[in-house]
């Protein structure tokens, strides 16, 4: 059996699951792995806590690894949004965004303008479809742009960004944010070309929840403040008392305290997973089930919103059924999870989907006629 063969025989989630843009249900590694390190911090002994200690170096490594940057421009947060938090809070000048972004970057970006006071605008822009090509970008620009903050793929319509596009219309002098959680480890991306990257590796790395983490470029840890850094974010090494050190240089400077080094164990094992396999596997193997997912919905007449071309989207189908509700309902009574949300329902696949999982999708569908789902 082949290495790929042996990760993909790791998705043992029961058949039907189609949620993964919303939460990877743990690999039984990451479970594995989680429980030995729970044994040892039961212990006490400094000895087994530095043990587990080291996952933390462990997944900078791999993170970096996955980024194309180095473990020390790496930063394990609690969250996805904590890492955007210290970009964005960061920043002065004005912020391009899309209105229609994930709350993890318009609530944020919006929260980080009211407290710099008048440091910090925003400019939100519209673009058609919700999709933030470099065009949309382009008409939004002026002296007064600093950074752009962007999805790689977006929650709602699963449309890819151009990160080497948004980079060239950027220039060299404004910064590019990107949101990597519907995207890392799942497709191959330059993410050098962006100045900050986070993300989260309870989706699509299985590693579950507090496992985000931030990569901040040079460009970035020189321009953007870090406002937000605390007691592990300076110059000191160990406990600073009776003093008051400046930032780390480094991209420690963006970390508020240490990280929690079961989540960092979590989350190194879902990253070597990953690295193991080779990220252009999972795409490819993803962007076949995908191609499935499109044919059935094609197959029962329901119209996909999300993009059809491989290399503008990730792991995310979006159906527009005229009765969204009616089809959620189905699906659920058949077992299928997905997301519904308004008048669209996010089907998500993973490189682990199985044939019975897209059986399923396609007899709950097809039991109740397409005439039920679409416009006559």
């Amino acid at each position: 059996m082949s290495t790929f063969d042996d990760y993909l025989a790791t998705f043992d989630v029961e058949p039907g699951y189609l949620n993964w843009a919303a939460f990877g249900p743990l690999s039984p590694s990451v479970r594995e792995e989680v429980f030995a390190d729970a044994d040892l911090l039961g212990s006490g002994r400094p000895s087994s806590l530095a043990l587990v200690g080291e996952r933390i170096p462990q997944a900078k490594e791999l993170i970096a690894e996955l980024v194309g940057g180095e473990p020390d421009e790496v930063t394990l947060q609690p969250s996805s949004t904590h890492g955007l938090a210290h970009a964005l809070y960061g920043l002065s000048g004005t912020a391009i965004a899309a209105t229609g972004e994930f709350p993890s970057i318009s609530l944020t970006l919006e929260r980080a303008r009211q407290a710099s006071h008048g440091a910090l605008t925003a400019r939100w822009i519209t673009p058609p479809d919700g999709r933030v090509t470099a065009d949309a970008v382009a008409e939004a620009l002026d002296d007064e742009v600093t950074a752009l903050a962007v999805s790689h793929v977006d929650f709602r319509t699963g449309y890819r960004v151009d990160i080497a596009a948004l980079r060239e219309v950027l220039g060299p002098d404004r910064l590019l944010i990107v949101d990597a959680v519907q995207s890392f480890g799942l497709v191959e991306a330059d993410f050098a070309a962006a100045d900050v990257v986070a993300g989260h590796g309870y989706k699509w790395l299985r590693a579950g929840r507090g496992t985000g983490f931030a990569w901040f470029s040079a460009r970035a840890r020189e321009r953007i403040a870090p406002l937000l850094s605390g007691i592990t974010g300076t110059t000191a090494e160990g406990l600073a008392v009776d003093e008051l050190p400046e930032p780390a240089a480094s991209a420690r400077a963006f970390t508020v305290s240490g990280p929690d080094t079961l989540a960092a164990g979590r989350l190194a094992i879902g990253a070597r997973d990953v690295r193991d396999v080779g990220v252009a596997a999972i795409e490819h193997r993803l962007a076949d089930r995908v191609d499935e997912v499109i044919a059935i919905a094609d197959r029962h007449g329901i119209a996909v919103t999300s993009p059809r071309e491989r290399d503008r989207r990730a792991g995310i189908v979006t159906l527009a059924p005229e009765e969204p509700a009616r089809l959620a309902a189905a699906l659920a009574n058949a077992g299928v999870v997905v997301t519904a949300r308004g008048s669209s329902v996010r089907v998500a696949p993973h490189a682990g989907t199985d044939a019975e999982t897209l059986r399923l999708l396609d007899d709950a569908i097809g039991a109740f006629g397409s005439e039920k789902f679409t416009v006559a």
